[in-house]
């Protein structure tokens, strides 16, 4: 398996692709806080991705699903602050992927040079 295919590879791959993903369903929710019957949208693929590692694999697509979580009178259930929060979790996700790629690269780098 070359060093691109790795399951780290793949992974990292797969949850910067999902990290994505929600960062685009977290700026949907915000942009419909006040569009009546608009219902949240959440991306899963925390619990695929471990399992796709342990498996030895490392690929997933996220899902992307409606939220459950309860609506105000207008049908709405976005909430701003968990939105807020979300966004904050995930931007962080991301670019602690980010960094640990670039770390991987680093090293590639370091050791082609002084071969």
């Amino acid at each position: 398996m070359g060093l691109f295919n790795s399951v780290t590879a793949v992974a990292m791959n797969s949850a910067l692709n999902a990290l994505s993903q929600r960062q685009r369903a977290i700026a949907n929710n915000v942009a419909n806080v006040q569009t009546p019957g608009f219902r949240a949208q959440r991306v899963h693929f925390e619990s695929a991705l471990r399992a796709a590692v342990a498996n030895g694999n490392g690929a997933v697509t996220a899902t992307t699903r409606r939220s459950l979580e309860p609506t105000r009178l207008d049908g709405n259930n976005v909430n701003l602050e968990t939105e807020v929060l979300s966004n904050i979790d995930t931007n962080l996700r991301y670019s602690l992927a980010i960094k640990s790629i670039d770390g991987q690269f680093s090293s590639i780098r370091t050791a082609m040079r002084t071969s």
